[in-house]
């Protein structure tokens, strides 16, 4: 038997507390959820949507569940459930809490409740919170809000005050291989570049390796770093075009869903409703587009630790080990100082993707950057 529930990995106390809220009916109004990144809030998020809306028992077997509600909400497609992700270059901007405030006071579509993913709630600057405050401390009587924050203390005290808190532990990269060898059968070597590639999340690596077209987005990357040392100006540019190129086959895998979305939900929904869907789809691909840029800066830092690794004496610890002649040619040709700052670079290229820049002059800084770095 499995439930809604078991899709939490790496987090049993937060895990039997949210069937406990369920299966007790005391579910609460709004929630906090903190952790690291990687720690699986969304992943819990929405299974905890799941578990609140789902139209049999929610604590029953999942495989044999016929709820349609579920199927739409493990889709991201359910028009009751709602994910918000900052917007400006900064955080929230307060037109999109706004939004969400007076989405609040409109009947379900489909379900009897709404539920409201707010991610990164960290970001949430004095403006949007005291926008947002009355929501969260009075929301109508068929709204859950579930809000995504990386540690309490970075949250404005006056949104964890009106929130029941649930803490999220840190899984570290070595269990949370061993948890994604568990859960798709894959190899523990696979497993380790799958988390590196994805920051640290179990549920994202976890996508990464179902994913063709985004191992093809990472081999490019590492194709590309691995020439850095013999590339000209004019093949590094080249390089970071066809990583520009490679990366819209996931953005075409989003697309795609979210047409068939449009196609399943235009028969119940008024053309306003329609609209204001099509607009947090294309909040959605811009978000989806950045969140690629991170894996690439990601494969770019575990790349680069790599080199550090066979620098220091410790090839043992290499993660990319399917990169391992240009790695170890990388080290001859550089040294420990050089792959710090380079690492420094990405970091920074990093931080300036949430600043709206292009993804081909991202890309094409950061190559620049490497090459300069390791080998000038």
């Amino acid at each position: 038997m499995s439930d809604a529930f078991d899709g939490i990995i790496g987090q049993p106390k937060v895990r039997e507390f949210l069937r406990s809220c369920v299966s007790s009916d005391r579910v609460s109004h709004a929630y906090l959820f903190c952790g690291p990144a990687g720690s699986n809030k969304t992943q819990a998020a929405y299974a905890f949507a799941r578990a609140i809306l789902c139209e049999g028992d929610p604590c029953a077997d999942c495989e044999g569940c016929t709820s349609q509600a579920c199927r739409h909400i493990v889709r991201k497609a359910h028009p009751d459930v709602h994910y918000l992700a900052p917007e400006g270059a900064q955080g929230y901007v307060v037109d999109q809490i706004r939004d969400v405030m007076a989405d609040t006071l409109l009947a379900p579509i489909q379900a009897k409740r709404k539920v409201y993913i707010i991610d990164r709630v960290d970001l949430l600057g004095t403006a949007a919170a005291n926008a947002f405050l009355k929501t969260l401390e009075e929301p109508p009587s068929d709204v859950v809000l579930i809000l995504l924050g990386r540690t309490r203390e970075s949250v404005l005290p006056t949104i964890v005050s009106r929130c029941q808190v649930v803490p999220f532990r840190h899984i570290p990269a070595s269990e949370a291989a061993g948890i994604l060898v568990q859960n798709t059968g894959c190899t523990l070597p696979e497993a380790s570049i799958a988390i590196e590639a994805c920051g640290g999340s179990i549920t994202k690596a976890a996508d990464f390796l179902r994913s063709k077209e985004r191992a093809r987005l990472r081999l490019t990357m590492t194709q590309a770093l691995a020439s850095l040392a013999r590339a000209d100006d004019l093949d590094v540019l080249g390089y970071a075009a066809e990583i520009v190129l490679a990366s819209k086959a996931p953005l075409d895998q989003v697309r795609r869903e979210q047409e068939r979305v449009l196609d399943e939900r235009s028969e119940f929904l008024q053309k306003s409703a329609l609209k204001t869907l099509e607009t947090r789809h294309k909040r959605a691909l811009s978000q989806a587009s950045f969140e690629l840029l991170r894996q690439m800066t990601s494969v770019a830092k575990s790349w680069l630790r790599d080199v550090e690794m066979i620098c220091s004496g410790a090839e043992r610890l290499v993660i990319n080990v399917d990169c391992l002649d240009a790695l170890r040619d990388c080290a001859e040709r550089t040294d420990l100082a050089r792959v710090c700052r380079a690492l420094m670079r990405v970091q920074a290229a990093d931080e300036a993707i949430s600043y709206n820049v292009s993804p081909q002059v991202s890309i094409e800084a950061m190559l620049f950057e490497i090459r300069e770095e390791l080998y000038a």
